[in-house]
């Protein structure tokens, strides 16, 4: 059996971005790639000429680009001599560089391939990595950002398919801060050098993209510090650059560089930090953090908890999402506990507020999803009426992840056709009316471990009050449910029983918070009742296997721990 190794790969290639304006770009053959390959001569501001026989069929973008003059078309086979005389007259006719897109076991491709080579004329010959002196790069354009992936011709899709990635995580209106920062940039050096000419003093301004960065790139710079000070200004929209985060240069706009500026005008300034009031867009993210497990946050919370200036976190948010927080973060934990709640979740809307005041960027990362049980809406009216409309990024509740990782479908065919989502606590700690009882419908109870017999008792028995009319269904005793604690980490537990036997179930085994409780004949579609009044499961094995193709990086360890008050997730 052939071996499927591969090859030693050869020296990396030089990446180079070229300026091949007014260019002659010939193109050999008439399908679908040439007419790629004329699109992106003309993009680049190239003059693409085509050689095929007019007895080719043309793809019919070539067609429409030869009626409009933007490609010339030469109506017949190659010669030899087309390379050194359908040239630009400044360069002897030589042409510029030359597309083959006839594969590489066409005859001509070869043959064409070793003229450039002899007469140093760059050629592409498709599906031909060997034949090739150059190859093209997938690229992604904003403004005058380009981003440019090659698999050295070994893997075109996989480098499109990259290409995306990067293009996706990247922020938008990127293209317009880089424009934004290259005019401080000239301006800065115009400005350095206008004082040199009078001053007497050398500017040496030095090229960030080519030059090392040198032990001194952090420290501090004073204006004593004469030496220093000559390209004090450049240095610090050099460290801008290095250290803000893709989003908030993204955001940054003329007046914040006007800002700038002025501040290095003055003699004052002491660090890229000191003196500075950028009027930054304030922005208020609330989020939810998921059931507990980090790989179950979405990529646009994971995406805000990079780029957020201070994260306000709910107490039992996970440890291991609190870990993704980059160290220069400001982190603050809600501190709630029994009979502070109200009080803490006022300090946060607090902090919150002189954040966004601040221009800062505020995250409100909580547990599960944001508005399901999370005082969601009501944050939202809070800071819209201060006059921070927030951005809502949602969360996947426990409410329906935790039955799932239990290997209980929420609704199942002929015995589920419905889903409550119920809390076991209300307002001031009170409890709430509980619901009637439906042979088609799953409940699930959230925040309502702590005063679970209290909840069994609701369902199973008629109201308490003498002369009170029974106004809903009891639940049959027998009705299946099933406990699910720390639902989605590693040490996730699931208690199956009944309604008759689960108290006793969570008294014996002990609590393990924080959990939810799941009522219905849904839990038994997956799993029969089991043979004793309840049954007892360790672990998550709910992603086992998926290797992860996208691995969230550990920045900083906080471990913060605390005691879940409403969705099911891991401290």
């Amino acid at each position: 059996m052939k071996d499927l190794t591969c090859d030693v790969m050869g020296p990396a290639p030089l990446l180079a971005a070229l300026d091949v304006k007014s260019q002659v770009h010939l193109i050999i053959g008439g399908n679908p790639l040439a007419a790629a390959r004329c699109t992106k001569s003309l993009d680049a501001g190239a003059n693409p000429v085509l050689i095929t026989p007019s007895t080719a069929e043309l793809h019919y973008s070539l067609t429409r680009k030869i009626e409009d003059g933007l490609v010339r078309w030469v109506q017949r086979d190659f010669h030899d001599d087309d390379l050194k005389t359908l040239g630009r007259d400044e360069v002897d006719n030589v042409v510029d560089a030359v597309f083959v897109t006839l594969g590489g076991t066409n005859p001509l491709s070869s043959h064409i391939y070793n003229l450039c080579r002899r007469l140093r004329i760059p050629v592409n010959v498709s599906d031909a990595p060997d034949l090739c002196t150059f190859t093209l790069l997938s690229t992604y354009s904003d403004g005058p950002l380009h981003v440019g992936i090659t698999t050295s011709g070994r893997g075109c899709k996989l480098a499109s398919r990259l290409r995306r990635e990067i293009a996706a995580y990247l922020p938008s209106g990127l293209g317009s801060a880089i424009e934004t920062l290259g005019t401080v940039r000239r301006r800065i050096w115009e400005e350095d050098h206008a004082t040199e000419s009078s001053t007497g003093l050398l500017f040496e301004v030095e090229d960030d993209d080519l030059t090392a960065q040198k032990h001194t790139f952090n420290a501090l710079v004073t204006p004593e510090d004469a030496a220093a000070a000559k390209t004090r200004r450049m240095r610090w929209l050099s460290q801008i650059c290095e250290y803000w985060s893709l989003r908030r240069l993204a955001s940054i706009t003329g007046a914040d560089m006007e800002t700038i500026l002025e501040a290095y005008r003055s003699a004052s300034a002491k660090s890229p930090s000191n003196g500075l009031s950028i009027s930054r867009k304030a922005k208020i993210i609330l989020a939810g953090s998921g059931p507990g497990n980090p790989d179950l946050l979405t990529r646009a919370t994971h995406n805000a908890i990079k780029s957020a200036d201070l994260i306000l976190a709910d107490k039992l948010v996970p440890a291991a999402v609190l870990d993704l927080i980059p160290r220069r973060t400001e982190v603050h934990i809600a501190r709630k506990f029994p009979g502070n709640a109200d009080r803490a979740q006022e300090e946060l809307l607090e902090m919150g507020l002189a954040g966004l005041r601040a221009g800062k960027i505020v995250l409100r990362l909580k547990q599960g999803d944001p508005y399901l049980y999370g005082r969601g809406a009501e944050e939202f009216v809070f800071f819209r009426n201060e006059g921070y409309a927030p951005i809502v990024l949602p969360g996947i509740t426990s409410a329906l992840s935790a039955p799932l990782f239990a290997d209980i479908p929420a609704t199942h065919r002929g015995v589920a056709d419905q889903v409550l989502v119920c809390t076991g606590t209300g307002r001031k700690g009170a409890a709430p009316e509980p619901p009637a009882y439906i042979p088609t419908q799953t409940v699930v109870f959230l925040m309502a471990l702590h005063r679970l017999p209290a909840l069994i008792e609701s369902l199973l028995s008629p109201p308490q009050e003498e002369g009170k009319p029974l106004s809903r269904t009891l639940w049959p005793k027998d009705t299946p449910c099933a406990v699910i604690e720390r639902a989605s980490c590693a040490d996730q537990r699931v208690i199956r029983s009944t309604l008759e036997h689960v108290c006793r179930a969570v008294e014996e085994e002990g609590s393990r918070p924080p959990g939810l409780l799941v009522v219905g004949k849904s839990c038994e579609v997956l799993y029969n009742a089991p043979d004793k009044n309840w049954s007892v499961e360790e672990g998550f094995k709910g992603m086992d296997g998926l290797g992860g193709e996208e691995e969230l990086a550990v920045v900083d360890e906080l471990g913060a721990h605390g005691q879940c008050e409403k969705d099911t997730v891991c401290p």
